[in-house]
This record gives C-alpha cells, sequence and structure tokens, in this order.
C-alpha cells in the first residue's frame, strides 16, 4: 500500500499545531538563515518474521514550528496495509503497517521537510499570543520515568537557589546540568530517559534522551513547562562542530533528543547534552570543561539551535497503534512485532533498517 501525506504551510514563521480549538501552541521566534530543504528516507525490514508482523515508524513532526515546516510523509508498504496515525498535541505521527503472515514486511516512509536555524532571545517581549494554561500544563505533567516530585523537585530546588525569574531557574538548571552530568558512552542508543533512575542511582551518565530528559523533568519539577523534541541529524555542522553533525548521508545511528523550555510566552531551545557530547567526542575527545570549544557550544545551547536536525515528536509514553507490547517511553527509532512479540529495535540480527538523508533543491 503506498500513501503520501502532505502537511500544507501557512508560509509564516509562527507555526500552526495547536490542540483543537486553542490558540496557536508554537509563538514566534527568532531565526537565522534560509530554509533548507531535506528529504529523509528509513527502510525498514523484519528479516524473520512471524505470523502477523507490525512495523511502526516515526513520521516528520505533524505541524510546523519556527524551526521545521513538515512538507509531506509518503510511506509504501507492499503486501501490507499502512496508513498514519497523530497524536497532534505532541506533534507525533506514526506511520503504522501490518503484514500478513508469509509476506515480505518492508516500510518505506520517505519525509519531506524544511528546517532553519532556530534562536530565542528568551528575555524580549512575546510577538505572539502565548500558549493556553491547557496546553502549557500538558507540559507540565508528571510520568513514571519524568515524575516532578521528590528527589527531582528537591534536586531542582537545589540547583535553582538564588534564581528569582522563570529565565534565571531555566538558566539554572542548563547549567547544572552541563555541569554535572556526563555522556557516557556504554549506553545503548540515546538512553531510555529514566530520570528517577538517575537521580536515585546518583548516576548521572547517559545520552541525549537521558540527560536533556532531566533538564526536562527538572524544569517541571521548578514549574516551566518543558518538553523534549526526539527527532534526527540530517546533515553536517556548519559551525565547525564534527561531533555535532551527520558525516554522511547514511543517518542510521543520528537520532538526536533536544529540548525546548517555556519563557515569556515563547519556547526557548536548548540542549545540555550537545555540550556533554562535545566534551567527550570533539576531537581529539575528552576536553576539558573550560576548553574553548566546549565553552563556545555551552554558550550557544542554551537559546540556539543548529537545524542540521528534522524533529520528529514531544511524545512521551507511546502506545503503538496495534501493538502488543507495552507503550514506548518515547518513539525515536523504528519499532517492530510478530508473532514471538517485540523485536529490539537496536538488534540488527532480527531487525534492519537504513536512514538516509539528503538535501534537496
Amino acid at each position: 500500500m503506498n500513501r503520501r501525506v502532505f502537511i500544507r504551510t501557512a508560509g509564516a514563521a509562527s507555526a500552526a499545531l495547536a490542540f483543537p480549538g486553542s490558540k496557536l501552541l508554537f509563538a514566534r521566534a527568532a531565526t537565522t538563515g534560509p530554509w533548507r530543504t531535506f528529504e529523509v528516507t528509513t527502510r525498514a525490514e523484519i528479516l524473520k518474521p512471524a505470523g502477523s508482523t507490525r512495523v511502526w515508524l516515526p513520521a516528520a513532526l505533524i505541524g510546523e514550528t519556527p524551526f521545521q515546516r513538515t512538507l509531506s510523509n509518503d510511506f509504501r508498504a507492499d503486501g501490507g496495509k499502512a496508513e498514519l496515525v497523530d497524536r497532534k498535541e505532541d506533534a507525533l505521527g506514526i506511520v503504522s503497517a501490518v503484514f500478513r503472515d508469509g509476506a515480505k514486511p518492508v516500510l518505506t516512509l520517505t519525509s519531506r521537510v524544511q528546517t532553519r536555524d532556530y534562536a530565542v532571545d528568551p528575555t524580549a517581549p512575546p510577538a505572539s499570543p502565548a500558549a493556553t494554561p491547557a496546553e502549557l500544563r500538558h507540559f507540565l505533567r508528571s510520568s513514571a520515568y519524568m515524575p516532578t516530585d521528590g528527589l527531582v523537585k528537591s534536586t531542582a530546588e537545589s540547583a535553582t537557589i538564588g534564581a528569582k525569574t522563570d529565565v534565571e531557574k531555566a538558566r539554572a538548571l542548563y547549567e547544572w546540568l552541563v555541569d554535572n552530568t556526563f555522556r557516557d558512552p556504554k549506553v545503548k542508543g540515546c538512553g531510555i530517559g529514566n530520570v528517577a533512575s538517575m537521580l536515585e542511582t546518583k548516576n548521572l551518565g547517559g545520552k541525549c534522551a537521558d540527560l536533556n530528559a532531566l533538564y526536562v523533568a527538572l524544569a517541571r519539577a521548578s514549574g516551566l513547562p518543558a518538553r523534549d523534541v526526539y527527532g534526527i541529524r540530517v546533515a553536517s555542522s556548519a559551525l565547525g562542530y564534527k561531533s555535532l553533525g551527520a558525516a554522511t548521508e547514511n543517518v542510521t545511528k543520528a537520532q538526536h533528543c533536544r529540548a525546548e523550555v517555556y519563557l515569556e510566552g515563547r519556547w526557548v531551545p536548548v540542549d545540555p547534552a550537545d555540550v556533554r557530547k562535545v566534551v567527550l567526542e570533539e576531537p581529539p575527545g575528552n576536553r576539558p570543561i573550560d576548553d574553548a570549544m566546549v565553552a563556545k557550544a555551552r554558550a550557544r545551547l542554551f537559546g540556539s539551535w543548529e537545524m542540521n536536525w528534522m524533529a520528529y515528536n514531544f511524545a512521551h509514553e507511546v502506545a503503538l497503534p496495534g501493538a502488543s507490547g507495552p507503550p514506548l517511553v518515547f518513539f525515536m527509532y523504528p519499532q517492530a512485532e510478530t508473532a514471538e512479540g517485540r523485536l529490539d529495535c537496536l538488534d540488527p540480527a532480527s531487525f534492519q533498517y537504513e536512514i538516509t538523508s539528503k538535501e534537496v533543491a
């Protein structure tokens, strides 16, 4: 089955994704540089199907933001049936396919997006309508992996001592994350984002889905709406960071989670996890925290993102349509199930996929 889903845009810098009956979810933001267009293709194949097989792929972000316009999500499931299921409050799109017993399960998704570098001054007067209380409550909620009480609350209070405004609190949490966490290369994939476990064990190592989830939880515990933004790097960095870009058109292992915090009527981009990635991975590696390149990244990644990256969604606790397995903590990797259960998306022996990206005119 072939299906092409177009997300039509109004062409404005402010985004048009909103809860039903609400104001715009995204406030205007300062952006820099022209729009760039990328075509990102994911091909997933189940090598050992058993009975009825289901495959799910994350679509490019449903809606428009100041940093990304999703133009289309075009998918193909020969020998199967596929559909796009969305959860608009989280900009979540799931391409869901089912294959009968005996079919060769292959699902292909091509997302076409436009991105541009994203920079916000959190202290400037907002230029768009603020989000509604209902929208902001959605990004203040607690979950099993991301609680906002107990140790999370006390850690947030300790990290923000002396901060008086929301902007000061958000900045204090960012600096605390950079100073107190580390990127752990032994963690599989992007991590699992179990904030409660990180604080309880006092092991503040992880990867982007761990470190930026910790930022989001601490922000929410401080009364600041915040959200993870799950996505994938699609091009090299133009700012001189080898560790913060894709080296080739094959971006299969380039998934990356970012974060946003709501300040003074606007969503502000942050990424403390990438500061720690520069520390660990930027050649020659293991740079000191006061290294000039680290300091440059630290200053830039509170309030701006380089958009050599495509966003998928803001979603936590994702129930996959028709799945027999449990909900996902987040949806950033292809997923699959056979009659024998959920497959490990990071195990190439049973679940093979490739993601490629190219910039197009």
